[in-house]
């Protein structure tokens, strides 16, 4: 027995805990997996996920369950996920607002940089900046800029340093329009873009997915786009800098997230997976059916990338002197 105790305290705890982690990995997901969006359902973050998770639930044959946590700016929901279990059961979908939040919010109730791990950036998609199709006398961007210079605007967001909420300050800026734009920060996309329809807000930079069905209804009105080119799902409306305002060019994101202390072998078999459902080719007809375009990097170019952002917006905040309302 002595002889025993001697040979296992010679061998690495690593090479002890591999068997372990190699069996979890072998019978994942032994259960439902829970796949949190920190927003309410129908915004882009929920669009996507929805898509993915359906497929992982297929690819697992165990369901893999979309759970909207909205609230918080989006932080409730990520707060669950970073301490949650890191078992891989639990799983975050995200947009560039986190990266936003972790300069903005700096004493929220997790580390976004410590405490989370990036799976795969699985799509990107272009803003819009639209207005109400029946009340807005707005038919263009430079309509738009002009009635902010003279008039009090009421503009709609996701939430505080969400996308939407970074372009409305875009537009801000370059409208010169100081006080004359009142930010009006929602729970999510969707209801925001409600509201916009029902005539009860201005103007929105909404994300296009959120946005494109009251646009092809004939609720919304489309000025611009943000992106370097346009968008198959819009081809008539013009790029921002088409518009004459290039500085209102930007690109939100969305992608999946795990606890950071999940063991590698476990990181890299969600991975897999999941690159394997974003581009399955139904999978990826939908996605850009509604308005994204289709990314699934790994998980290496998906960590840098989400480190970057954070580290892009993290210089703007401060430059701008922006803070959470």
């Amino acid at each position: 027995m002595v002889q025993r105790r001697t040979i296992l305290a010679g061998i690495p705890a690593a090479a002890l805990f591999a068997p372990a982690v190699s069996r979890a990995q072998a019978g994942f997901p032994d259960r439902t997996v829970r796949y949190i969006v920190p927003f309410p359902p129908g915004g882009l973050t929920d669009i996507m996920a929805r898509l993915v998770g359906q497929k992982l639930s297929e690819i697992w044959a165990k369901p893999v369950v979309i759970e909207n946590r909205a609230g918080g700016n989006a932080l409730i929901g990520a707060d669950a996920v970073a301490k949650s279990a890191p078992d891989g059961h639990t799983l975050l979908a995200i947009t560039m607002t986190h990266t936003v939040n972790a300069t903005l919010f700096p004493h929220a109730p997790f580390d976004f940089r410590r405490d989370l791990t990036t799976i795969s950036v699985l799509g990107s998609l272009p803003l819009v900046v639209v207005v109400n199709a029946e009340k807005s006398p707005a038919r263009s961007l430079a309509d738009l800029l002009a009635l902010a210079r003279t008039q009090r605007l009421n503009a709609g967001s996701s939430g505080n340093g969400s996308p939407p909420h970074l372009g409305l300050e875009l537009v801000r800026g370059v409208a010169q329009a100081g006080d004359n734009i009142t930010h009006v920060p929602y729970r999510g996309g969707a209801p925001s873009v409600t509201d916009l329809a029902a005539g009860n807000l201005d103007f929105m930079v909404s994300n296009l997915p959120e946005c494109i069905a009251q646009i092809q209804g004939g609720r919304l009105r489309p000025l611009a786009i943000t992106s370097a080119t346009r968008h198959p799902l819009v081809p008539d409306v013009p790029t921002v800098k088409e518009a004459g305002q290039p500085a209102l060019e930007m690109t939100n994101w969305t992608a999946m997230m795990a606890p950071a202390a999940v063991p590698a072998p476990l990181l890299a078999k969600i991975e897999t997976d999941t690159l394997a459902a974003i581009r399955d080719p139904e999978v990826s007809r939908k996605a850009r059916d509604g308005g994204f375009t289709v990314e699934g990097w790994d998980r290496a170019r998906s960590v840098a990338y989400v480190a970057e952002e954070t580290a892009r917006w993290a210089r703007l905040i401060q430059e701008a002197g922006l803070r959470a309302d």
